[in-house]
């Protein structure tokens, strides 16, 4: 089954390729990220509401199968959709045709990296929803990410994600042991019992989780991995600060409260910054080196 790490498992002591297949073995089931997550209803109803109320069209980061766009959609709203995995973006393609016609005309899907991928047009809104944001772990992603970002935001557009707050029972788990979860039945290997690993590299601050599938009749058991950067409140403010956002606002649990101590998600929401504003937060260095080099190309 595509997604499955067979053999040895990862480690994330050591060097990025256990961080990139964390990043996009977790996206290689699509049917499995379905059932799994099919009762996660609270920010599909949240993005909503901001999706009807900046009037659209919306562009989403990390679409995966549809299961926010298209309730964006079939409430009269466009949306592109970005997403690097190919069987995610199939599982949308097949969402949306049982979808009428009309919904279906305002889905437009791209598969690309998502610090890089550039689409047309200026958005409203942009969106980057359920921890979609972690799977950037070092500063240069950020950078080009929020980069595109701010392209792609019309003048008044607002960018909204959100992420998990980083949990102790998590980041303190003891990296030789499994801890179980009930059984269930898998979309396509029936009834499996299910455990979890958990190791965190705290000068990285990323996460390895390794979703552990026995099945009880009999196959080979797999284990997934799946690596999400961690991301601190204040850590996340000063990325978009100096990333050319302002206006930052956040909330918890896709509700309009604040947030209070023991929040499970954040959701931060943000405009690009005026230009003015932008200089003004740029280092002194950075200012200083910017109109030195405007003002040799002047003279030539």
């Amino acid at each position: 089954m595509a997604g499955r790490v067979r053999g040895e498992e990862p480690e994330l002591t050591g060097d990025a390729p256990a961080i990139d297949v964390g990043a996009s073995a977790h996206y290689e089931d699509p049917e499995y990220y379905d059932f799994a997550y099919r009762d996660r209803r609270d920010d599909v109803a949240y993005y909503a509401r901001l999706a009807r109320l900046s009037g659209g069209p919306v562009l989403e980061y990390g679409v995966g199968t549809g299961r926010i766009a298209v309730e964006l959609c079939r409430a009269g709203i466009d949306v592109t959709g970005v997403d690097a995995s190919a069987p995610m973006l199939a599982a949308l393609e097949r969402r949306f045709s049982r979808e009428p016609e009309a919904v279906k005309r305002r889905m437009h899907a791209v598969r690309g990296d998502m610090r890089t991928v550039r689409v047309a047009g200026r958005f409203p809104l942009v969106i980057a929803a359920f921890n979609t944001i972690l799977h950037l772990t070092e500063r240069k992603d950020f950078e080009r990410f929020f980069s595109g970002v701010r392209r792609h935001l019309s003048p008044r557009g607002r960018f909204v994600f959100d992420f998990s707050v980083p949990h102790a029972d998590y980041l303190g788990a003891d990296p030789h042991r499994t801890y179980g979860a009930p059984r269930f039945r898998h979309p396509k290997s029936g009834i499996v019992r299910y455990r979890e690993r958990f190791e965190y590299d705290s000068l990285r601050q990323v996460l390895l989780m390794e979703l552990h599938f026995l099945p009880v009749g009999g196959d080979a058991p797999w284990v997934v991995p799946l690596t999400h950067r961690q991301l601190f409140p204040q850590e996340v403010e000063a990325l978009l600060h100096y990333n050319g956002f302002s206006d930052i606002h956040w909330t918890a649990d896709f509700t309009d409260a604040p947030p209070e101590r023991g929040a499970d998600s954040l959701v931060v929401s943000c405009r690009a910054a005026h230009e003015k504003i932008r200089k003004a937060s740029q280092p002194r260095r950075a200012r200083v080196k910017a109109k030195a080099t405007a003002t040799r190309q002047k003279r030539t």
